[in-house]
């Protein structure tokens, strides 16, 4: 088309996107999370829709598309449409360990054909053991795997995903070794640990809790800076001896790339509210899926930034390949 020619469209049709920004949502909106329903970031996901269904005005359609790591869903929401009409409930899992376990299979980039929108939630790793282990703090674990190297195994609930890498990274920190047992979910993991047939393991509050406060399980220290509120005699890392090493989760929404700023903005305030909103804010606490109430979609771009020059190398360093 011919300069002159553009200069020519009646202005109503040059305005009509922004007047379809301004308008926005006149439809619901649909979040893709990425794994089954039933898991965190299915939770918390589920506690935020409502609040953000007020705030919106407009239904907000959760849809659980899982397979790969979370891998699938993300994909489909980086080639979905840019209108505002859906969004991802990404994890450190589908943005920056599949880097690494992926390569250049994976079928997206998580920085180019995505848009940072807002962050929701971190979720806490913590170190657990079996009492038959013999150990009774996080200092008697190192020294009992730095005098025994590949002596012991820890159980995660999965190769390459963040209880795993942040297993790695404790490790690394402590110059020690031992040998990884991966689980095909945190369900049979937690079985064995049980029966004492894995004596240490690494995953979250909310699956160790119960079985700490029986005195079936003893967890360690959780590798957060703040402690769980799920298990409060527990200390922190840097508590417990160890400043500096952490291990976590976090969850936040990404749009695809493209997506107008303006809708950006408001799915962002959105969220914000949402996870400011005490009665909200109180049942992710209780879950233990502490909220991240700040953060703009540029913020949360450069904490993607900084998470991927973070782990995609020590992802790549402990050997852990996609299936």
């Amino acid at each position: 088309m011919h300069r002159r020619t553009l200069l020519a469209l009646p202005a109503t049709l040059m305005a009509s996107p922004a007047l379809a920004q301004a308008d926005w949502p006149n439809r619901p909106v649909r979040i893709v999370v990425p794994f089954a329903p039933g898991g965190s970031t299915d939770v918390s996901t589920r506690l935020l829709a409502p609040r953000i269904q007020q705030i919106l005005g407009q239904p907000v359609v959760i849809e659980n598309r899982g397979g790969a790591g979370g891998t699938i869903g993300s994909d489909s929401v980086a080639k979905a449409a840019k209108d505002g009409s859906v969004f991802l409930m990404g994890t450190i899992s589908t943005h920056v360990l599949a880097v690494g376990l992926y390569g250049d299979r994976l079928p997206y980039d998580p920085e180019r054909d995505f848009v940072a929108v807002a962050p929701t939630v971190m979720v806490p790793i913590c170190i657990t053991i079996h009492p038959a282990l013999g150990v009774t703090d996080l200092a008697g674990l190192i020294a009992l795997l730095k005098a025994n190297p590949g002596k012991y195994a820890y159980g995660t609930g999965g190769a390459g995903g963040s209880a795993h890498i942040g297993a790695v990274a404790f490790l690394n920190a402590i110059g020690a070794e031992a040998t990884h047992v991966p689980y095909r979910g945190s369900a049979p993991m937690l079985a064995d640990m049980l029966a004492g047939q894995v004596n240490i393991c690494f995953d979250t509050p909310a699956l160790i809790a119960p079985h700490h406060a029986a005195g079936k399980l003893r967890c360690l220290a959780v590798a957060t800076e703040a402690r769980s509120p799920l298990m409060p005699d527990v200390p922190t890392a840097a508590e417990a001896g160890l400043p500096g090493y952490k291990a976590y989760s976090w969850f936040g929404l990404f749009a695809p790339a493209g997506t107008p700023e303006p809708i950006v903005s408001r799915m962002n305030a959105a969220v914000r509210a949402a996870l400011l909103e005490p009665a909200t804010s109180a049942r992710l606490v209780e879950q233990d899926l502490p909220p991240i109430a700040e953060g703009s979609p540029a913020e949360f771009a450069a904490f993607l930034r900084r998470e991927l020059a973070e782990w995609v190398p020590v992802v790549r360093a402990s050997g852990a390949t996609a299936n």
